[in-house]
């Protein structure tokens, strides 16, 4: 098992990465707690079924976070996604899907930081006849956006902003990010050593600044008095940026912040590619990804060929043992996509049984594949409405609070 900021790998055990991330389980008492401000408050039906079945799982103080929320406390959500292709595909919709119920969930706002900047550090290149492609992934920026307005949230509360344009507002917080945190610090965290560029020991400290909400004078109207609180859903691969930021986060704050300035985090498991369920799918292997751009041809191609199987050889293997459910790949995305608890029991009794109408891996992967084509279908008709100029008004800066606090 490998999993840093870089790489995730090999086949994951959760309990053994909570144990060396320092992070926490989420308990029943912390999740009836979250229903309780969140369904308990009428504004959603129910609870995520990424939470009730259990693929966010851990987080940094999110107990505290709730309960000074509850006693009135200001707060507001923060992800990102660093683009890297023209298209997203299924396993980067998982942590906006989730942001957009938490959204909803707790009716607070929404910052997206989109890490371009990071992209061209990190997998940027020069040519010396045509230049760097740094304004390439400034396109990206664009197309992928797109795709995380298509999820629906709510513009009057979402702010999207490219770090190459958006940076001036951060670099305060992001200069003292800087003081505090040592070379060696970085170095260890990320693994960088002197063959690394200068940017990319330098980019943690613009990811962590969006953490503090005096990042954001007109959006969030904040300042460094402010006592905005923070939560950050995104996947675990991601806590190496916000551990550094925790560490240091009391020095860009108040003293009397609820958190010591400390943002709160939910965290995700991984999102299995077709081959195998293990490590995370990957954009750069197009056939171990679903794409939001897929075409239903494409979808029903790759799944019926490519999705690992946990079914048996032969139909009397099938029929006498059953599939192995945590291995097969079809139903454990159905886990992420089919919303019906009841149906996706059924299948998962009828499969790991080898009886019933989903007795078989074919069964399984067709029933997947309505899934999906349906989901992907939606979304690409909520994108093919978004332009440019659209694009540009969720990224113009502009307050997304009801009331200053």
């Amino acid at each position: 098992m490998v999993v840093n900021a870089f790489e995730v790998s090999g086949k994951i055990d959760y309990t053994k990465l909570v144990d060396k991330f320092g992070s926490n389980l989420i308990s029943d008492s912390l999740m009836d707690k979250l229903e309780a401000l969140t369904v308990g408050k009428g504004r959603v039906p129910r609870m995520h079924r990424f939470l009730r079945r259990g693929m966010f799982f851990s987080h940094r103080d999110l107990d505290t976070l709730l309960r000074q929320v509850e006693a009135g406390a200001p707060m507001y959500l923060y992800t990102g996604r660093g683009p890297s292709s023209q298209s997203m595909h299924l396993g980067h919709l998982i942590p906006f899907l989730f942001t957009k119920w938490l959204q909803d969930a707790l009716d607070v706002p929404l910052v997206i930081q989109m890490t371009d900047d990071e992209k061209f550090l990190f997998k940027g290149h020069y040519d010396d006849q045509t230049g760097d492609n740094l304004l390439d992934f400034q396109s990206l920026t664009m197309e992928n956006a797109r795709d995380i307005i298509a999820c629906g949230f709510d513009y009057n509360k979402t702010f999207l902003f490219s770090d190459l344009d958006y940076v001036g507002s951060m670099y305060p917080n992001i200069v003292r990010i800087w003081k505090a945190v040592t070379t060696n610090t970085v170095n260890g965290i990320f693994g960088f050593d002197g063959s690394s560029n200068i940017g990319k020991i330098a980019f943690p400290a613009i990811q962590a600044a969006p953490s503090f909400a005096s990042s954001f004078p007109v959006v969030l109207e904040a300042d460094r008095n402010s006592n905005h609180l923070c939560l950050i859903p995104c996947a675990i691969d991601q806590d190496p940026y916000f551990r550094m930021t925790r560490d240091v986060a009391h020095k860009l704050v108040h003293k009397q912040h609820g958190l010591g300035g400390k943002p709160a985090l939910i965290h995700s498991k991984f999102f299995p590619p077709l081959q195998g369920a293990e490590g995370k799918m990957s954009s750069s292997n197009t056939n171990s990804a679903i794409f939001l751009t897929d075409s239903p041809d494409d979808i029903e191609r790759k799944i019926k060929q490519h999705a690992f199987s946990g079914g048996r050889e032969t139909k009397k293997e099938q029929q006498e043992l059953g599939a192995d459910l945590e291995v097969d790949v079809s139903y454990q995305w159905m886990r992420f996509f089919l919303e019906d608890d009841d149906e996706l029991e059924k299948i998962g009794q009828d499969y790991g049984s080898g009886s019933g109408e989903y007795w078989n891996t074919g069964k399984v992967k067709g029933r997947l594949i309505e899934i999906l084509k349906e989901l992907v279908a939606e979304h690409q008709e909520r994108r093919a409405t978004i332009t440019d100029e659209e694009v540009r008004k969720w990224m113009a800066e502009r307050s997304i609070v009801k009331n200053s606090t």
